[in-house]
């Protein structure tokens, strides 16, 4: 049932921010980007308080060598794509249960758009 119910709620974040999808822009999410990078960087594989951002999309959550993940993040099975991304950032803390994480998570969809946005071309 659990599986079934993230299921929905990803399918509905990919619907909802499809529309959203063209609309992304790279340069705004740089800006949202700016609450991550005390964080996380994106352009060198260098852990900081969290891993690096580096491959992120298509990468297994709780991978980066190096970096001492939460069981929960270990074992959370997820791929990162714009989807789980999304829901991710969101509510961190709600999408997986026992993340090290601290951000609370963005309010906006339009900044969860633009900041996946600028992960996809800074992450590549």
């Amino acid at each position: 049932m659990k599986n079934l119910s993230i299921s929905a709620l990803a399918l509905a974040v990919a619907l909802l921010s499809a529309g959203h999808a063209s609309a992304a822009d790279v340069k705004k999410g740089k800006r949202v980007f700016g609450k991550c990078k005390a964080c996380h960087v994106v352009n060198k594989e260098k852990n900081k308080i969290g891993p690096h951002l580096v491959g992120i999309i298509g990468r297994a959550a709780g991978s980066v060598d190096g970096y001492k993940y939460s069981k929960a993040m270990r074992t959370s099975g997820l791929v990162w794509n714009e989807e789980t991304l999304a829901l991710y950032l969101k509510a961190p803390k709600k999408f997986v249960k026992g993340t090290k994480m601290a951000f609370a998570g963005l309010r906006k969809e339009k900044d969860i758009a633009n900041v996946i946005a600028y992960l996809k071309e800074a992450t590549k």
